[in-house]
Formats: C-alpha cells, sequence, structure tokens
C-alpha cells in the first residue's frame, strides 16, 4: 500500500479524539462527529478524513473498535466501501487487527428453528446474526470469501413440492448486515462448493426437476457475476469440496457412474480450466473440515476414526476417535486457534466438545473444549475479519 510505512508513523502525531469517541460510550459526541465525517466524505473527491491522506485514515478506521464498525458504515458510502473492501482486510492484517470468530449454524431441540450464532476461541457466545433474507431452505452451499459469509442455493419444501433455489446471499461481519449476491446460473442443492483463489465454485448438486447435474460455475467477486466452468464427466451430488494449492477437490456423495457411493475425487486446475481425477477418495462423509493443508473426513460407516487425507500424495491416514457417550454419535466440525472441533450431533447431559490439535507431541492430541453451540450444529465456518 503506497506511503503505508509513512502513513503509519504520522499516526503517532494525530489527534485521535474523533476516534476514541466512537469507542466510548458518548452517543451525542459520536453523533455530532459522524454527521461531520459523513458531509465531508459524502463528496465523491473528498478525503476520507480531511487533513489526512487517504492511505492514513484507512488506517485509522481499521484501529477502530470492532463493535463500531456497524456505526462506521453507516456514516456515507465511501467509509462503508471501504470496510466491506478486501483492501479493509489487509489493513486490518498489517495491523495485526484480524479477530478469529466461529460462526456457527444452530437448530433447536424440536427441529424447528435455526439461527447462526458466532463463538470465540473461549466459547463465549458474542452475537446472533440477524436473519437471513430468503425462505428457510436445506441443501445449501456455504463458504467464506474475503471475510464474509456466503449462503447459497438450495431447496425449500411447500406442500411437499421441492423447489430449488439459485440465490446467493452474503453476511458481512463487519457491518452485521446480509445483502443479496447474483444468482448462479443454476439453481441446485446438495452440491459440492469451496472458495479457491478468491472465487467461489459450485460443482453438481440435484436441479430444479430433481435431476443429478455435472454442470459447475464459478463466482468472481470483482466482476460479481457467476460463470459456467467446464461440468464434470458425470453427475455428481451428495458431495463436498475443499481447496489444496490453488486446486478444487470434489469428494464423497454419488455419481450417475457407480453403483454406490463414489470414491473418485475430481480435481479442478483453474489455471487449465479443466478436470482430472484420482481414484483414493472418501465415501458417505458426514462431516469434512480443511485445516492447515490436510482434510479431516469423518465416514458414516466410522464414527470413531478420522480420516485425514494429505493432498501431497493423495494419501489417507486413521487416527482413533476417544470413546464419548454411545458408539453411534455423529459429529460435526469446527476449526478455531488452529484446532479441529467435534460438536456431538447427540444432547448428552454433561457433554463437553472433543477438541483434536494437529500439532500437539504425540499423545496428548486428544482434550477436551469448553466451547459448545447453543443448539444442534448443522454446520460452521471460521472467520478472520
Amino acid at each position: 500500500m503506497p506511503g503505508f510505512v509513512s502513513g503509519k508513523k504520522r499516526l503517532a502525531e494525530m489527534d485521535m479524539s474523533f476516534f476514541t469517541s466512537l469507542a466510548q460510550d458518548k452517543p451525542t459526541r459520536s453523533k455530532s462527529n459522524l454527521q461531520l465525517a459523513s458531509q465531508v466524505a459524502n463528496d465523491v473527491d473528498s478525503p476520507i478524513l480531511p487533513g489526512l491522506p487517504d492511505d492514513v485514515a484507512k488506517y485509522c478506521l481499521a484501529l477502530v473498535p470492532r463493535p463500531n464498525f456497524p456505526a462506521m458504515g453507516a456514516v456515507c458510502k465511501k467509509w462503508r466501501s471501504f470496510i466491506r473492501s478486501k483492501e479493509f482486510l489487509v489493513v486490518r492484517k498489517l495491523a495485526g487487527l484480524l479477530e478469529e470468530w466461529l460462526y456457527v449454524l444452530t437448530m433447536d431441540s424440536e427441529g424447528k428453528e435455526s439461527h447462526w450464532e458466532v463463538l470465540d476461541c473461549l466459547g463465549h457466545r458474542h452475537q446472533l446474526l440477524p436473519s437471513m433474507p430468503g425462505s428457510m431452505k436445506a441443501g445449501f452451499g456455504v463458504v467464506v470469501l474475503n471475510g464474509k459469509l456466503v449462503v447459497m442455493a438450495g431447496y425449500s419444501a411447500l406442500d411437499g413440492t421441492v423447489s430449488a433455489s439459485s440465490d446467493v446471499y452474503e453476511y458481512d461481519s463487519c457491518l452485521n448486515s446480509w445483502s443479496k449476491l447474483p444468482n448462479m446460473n443454476v439453481a441446485r442443492y446438495d452440491f459440492a462448493c469451496a472458495e479457491v483463489n478468491g472465487k467461489v465454485y459450485a460443482v453438481g448438486g440435484y436441479g430444479i426437476d430433481g435431476d443429478s447435474l455435472s454442470s459447475a460455475e464459478m463466482y468472481d467477486p470483482d466482476t460479481e457475476k457467476w460463470t459456467l466452468i467446464e461440468s464434470l464427466r458425470r453427475p455428481r451430488w451428495g458431495c463436498f469440496a475443499c481447496s489444496f494449492e490453488g486446486k478444487l477437490y470434489v469428494m464423497g456423495g454419488r455419481s450417475s457412474f457407480t453403483i454406490g457411493n463414489s470414491k473418485f475425487v475430481d480435481v479442478y486446475n483453474p489455471e487449465r480450466h479443466s478436470w482430472c481425477e484420482i481414484k483414493n477418495g472418501c465415501v458417505m462423509v458426514t462431516a469434512h473440515a480443511v485445516l492447515g493443508k490436510k482434510l479431516f473426513c469423518m465416514e458414516w460407516k466410522n464414527q470413531r476414526k478420522l480420516a485425514i487425507f494429505n493432498p501431497e500424495d493423495n494419501s489417507w491416514k486413521m487416527v482413533p476417535v476417544p470413546l464419548t457417550g454411545s458408539t453411534n454419535i455423529g459429529f460435526r466440525f469446527g476449526i478455531l486457534d488452529g484446532k479441529l472441533l467435534l460438536f456431538s450431533l447427540e444432547e448428552t447431559p454433561g457433554y463437553r466438545t472433543l477438541l483434536y490439535d494437529p500439532n500437539a507431541s504425540p499423545g496428548s492430541e486428544w482434550q477436551t473444549s469448553e466451547i459448545k453451540p447453543s443448539g444442534l450444529c448443522l454446520c460452521s465456518v471460521t472467520i478472520k475479519a
């Protein structure tokens, strides 16, 4: 960023009263400052903050405590645009201010209502997200893109009729708000999706008529467009995807070329715009997560072992899971602070979340954690922003 280093030095000489007022509980003072800033910054050609180069002003905005971001975003379009941008995350990263949070979609005990909640590394619940726009859906895809939560497609069932969707919504964790993104080219559900090199990929699934799909598409946030890419060799559904070394890996689920579950791995190379195939996959995966440079899976047939995939040599390693309650208990995964969390799918009194630390010394990889969603974990993602 031009002038960033010199701009950082100038901060020590600045009057920070404006930013201090945002962080303190002084509504009157903050309101007047916000109005003043709005009047200045609403001018397209004006600086972000009067008297300061924009690079210094951006660094100043990044220093404001996170709870004040939504108020900052309401000041003017220029501030809001900056807070929503990738550059804002870059500045916060350079300042050492990125915070890691676990976003968990939970279901109540009766299975009727779901909501997103935010947990920190101590297991403290910080907030509930505003309700996502649109109708309630299942079979949707979730990815993290530029520090934002993206929820796409899925299906809704009304009067016994399944209706596939192409809707896409984005939650900005800094502004605490949802917004609508462009629709996908193909309505789909039970598909694979992942972020690769700053772009979102959606592959396979079921379509509008319930037909299995081989189509694939890619969303570019810079152009705000979905583009169809080369299709899979065969339809595939109930699968999942992840990213390794700039490539898209699609695993699990079923395909039209198999009688049972598919053990093939479809790998897409964005540079070559083409698919290739490896045969050493996994089947009937009930939970998966990428931690570091490895994939962690839980297969339906064996809930007492972690299957760990190393893409460097396409090898698998099996790690026993400590016995906790019934051997039939299933899990959902979460990633926080470089560790894998195993959330139980059964509400057992006194149950504590299992934690697997791949960097711990041999024999001490497994621990327990106080981190626990308020309800049944449907899925989770980790966001740094």
